[in-house]
């Protein structure tokens, strides 16, 4: 593959984290502040779909364009920017897969308290809380990538 595609591709994939990530906390924040166990039911199931069809296979590919365009380039992997940027890569999965996982949960939760027509239990509240608090150090990190990316410090 070219530089150029490969390049492309790379953005592409860093745009798609980035959207995604930002979308699905926008729309979960804004259904959870309805406190309507429906709306959260339904809102959290897109969320968990979108997270499996776009954030997961984006994350999959990033370090695999990554890597062939640091080969292409010459530049070495770990170290630099390039290795900084692994490590933040590897620290947002670190907050992102027990989101996944909480997002999961908190959609069972809201299913069960839409269809037994009860609020939502003080265990959704909890696992609601803790996805807010993962996704701001994650967050942070992603956009910390793509600067590295943008400016490739030296260092």
């Amino acid at each position: 593959m070219t530089y150029n595609f490969l390049l492309f591709l790379h953005v592409i994939g860093a745009t798609v984290l980035l959207g995604t990530g930002a979308g699905i906390a926008f729309f979960m924040v804004v259904s959870n502040r309805s406190r309507d166990a429906a709306l959260i039911a339904h809102v959290s199931g897109i969320v968990v779909l979108a997270d499996a069809l776009f954030t997961a296979s984006a994350a999959m590919l990033q370090p695999v364009t990554g890597y062939l365009l640091a080969r292409q380039a010459g530049s070495p992997i770990l170290e630099g920017w390039l290795a900084l940027s692994l490590a933040l890569y590897v620290f947002v999965g670190a907050f992102w897969l027990p989101v996944v996982w909480m997002q999961i949960r908190m959609r069972k939760l809201a299913i069960s308290a839409r269809d037994s027509g009860t609020p939502l239990p003080a265990r959704y509240h909890r696992l609601y809380r803790w996805w807010f608090a993962f996704g701001f150090p994650a967050f942070g990190a992603v956009l910390a990538i793509v600067w590295l990316m943008l400016t490739k410090p030296s260092f």
